[in-house]
């Protein structure tokens, strides 16, 4: 007999002589969730298993569908840093007709938009600007003021003269981002309830 049989067979009697009362299956949201899981998300606490924030479920399609493009650029840098530039950052240009070298984290947002299927402007023309994607949401009604309630995953951010976007949204409503033109590169970035200080969302899709 291995030592697994042997601890196997031990559980088997324990059974048998610690009876436990059938459990009705819990439930989260109207789904079946087993009692291991439920007793291992009590035992995590607030941060959950992975030591991060419980992330706030949801998000529509579209905005999956930028999640799964930019989480691969994290760490796409300029080169030689403080440029504005690099040969990737070159195809984030390419998203906005007209462009030039210059702050790229409103043709970052552009290019994963465009990418995603959803492309931002009237003739899905990208924008350069932040205040030009910010009036474009607010003309289409996908803007959403920072007073609307939280962000979901894959919204835009957007703030004074920069753009990102929500990766996930924390159970204490604390917003994970990733973002274009951050220190020079694309990068994760976190911030309170108040997306420090974000002025709105767009929700696209």
């Amino acid at each position: 007999m291995s030592v697994l049989d042997v601890q196997a067979r031990i559980a088997e009697l324990q059974g048998l002589l610690n009876p436990q009362p059938a459990a009705a299956p819990a439930t989260i949201s109207g789904s079946p969730a087993s009692t291991f899981q439920m007793q291992l998300d009590a035992a995590a606490g607030p941060w959950g298993a992975t030591g991060a924030a419980a992330v706030q479920p949801g998000g529509t399609s579209a905005g999956q569908a930028i999640l799964n493009l930019v989480r691969g650029e994290v760490g796409v840098a300029e080169q030689p840093p403080g440029s504005n530039d690099s040969a990737r950052i070159g195809q984030y240009r390419q998203a906005t007709a007209g462009s030039g070298v210059g702050p790229w984290c409103a043709y970052f947002t552009s290019w994963a938009a465009r990418e995603a299927g959803v492309p931002l402007g009237d003739a899905g023309q990208g924008f350069g600007r932040v205040d030009d994607v910010w009036a474009w949401a607010e003309r289409s009604g996908k803007a959403i003021p920072a007073s609307g309630g939280p962000p979901q995953p894959g919204d835009l951010i957007v703030w004074d003269e920069h753009i990102g976007i929500v990766e996930s949204v924390g159970a204490d409503g604390a917003i994970s981002t990733i973002e274009g033109n951050s220190s020079d590169s694309v990068a994760r970035r976190s911030y309170g309830a108040d997306g420090g200080g974000a002025i709105g969302y767009v929700r696209l899709g």
